[in-house]
């Protein structure tokens, strides 16, 4: 009996090998086919995404020949301005007419700068502001405030409010015992008004008096 039962044993031993055997090698095929779909997708990705920089280079490219387009033709009417002006320099006889025109073609300029979001810097009067000011020299004038731009030699200008050129600027820098000390306006005023309160109380009281 015993000598049997072993031998259905080694029977099905080998059968059970069999089985596992074509499971593992059906697992083995279904990861063969989950790797390769996973490395087609890879490779379209792969595609797609270098097709895509190639898209995104060219709209750029596109984008910056259609931006410098645009600022030269808008350019373009200052520059016919000024053409005009030398062509005619021989025939103008009084120089302020010259001047003039000058100013008007520099003025249009500016709004043609200002439609691109330029805009020039503040700076003759103002205090100086290391972000928008670039000091070349000081200089000491004594009945000016100091850290005050007293000259510009060279304008600065902002791009949509950010600074691409800042000015060139002399500022007035006083040592500590010539700094003008001015007092305010502000504090004459009570004084007056107290001054003119104690004079209608003097007038209220001597009416009372009387």
């Amino acid at each position: 009996m015993k000598a049997k039962k072993k031998e259905k044993e080694e029977q099905k031993q080998p059968l059970q090998e069999n089985s596992e055997l074509k499971e593992l090698r059906d697992q083995l095929n279904n990861l063969q086919k989950e790797k390769d779909e996973l490395f087609g997708r890879l490779q379209r990705v792969s595609a797609d995404y270098a097709n895509y920089q190639k898209r995104t280079s060219k709209q750029i490219a596109d984008t910056v020949a259609y931006e410098k387009e645009k600022i030269i033709k808008t350019l373009l009417p200052a520059l016919d301005n000024f053409e005009h002006t030398l062509q005619n320099v021989h025939v103008v006889e009084n120089v302020d007419d010259i001047i003039k025109g000058v100013r008007i073609i520099y003025d249009q300029m500016l709004d043609i700068l200002q439609l691109h979001g330029v805009e020039q810097i503040k700076s003759l009067g103002e205090k100086f502001d290391p972000a928008s000011h670039q000091a070349i020299t000081q200089r000491a004038e004594a009945d000016k405030a100091a850290d005050i731009v007293l000259e510009e030699f060279q304008k600065g200008y902002k791009l949509n409010g950010l600074v691409i050129r800042p000015s060139k600027v002399i500022v007035n820098k006083l040592a500590p015992q010539q700094a003008v000390q001015q007092p305010p306006q502000e504090q004459a005023k009570p004084q007056e008004e107290k001054r003119v309160d104690s004079q209608e109380q003097e007038f209220d009281e001597s009416t009372d008096t009387e």
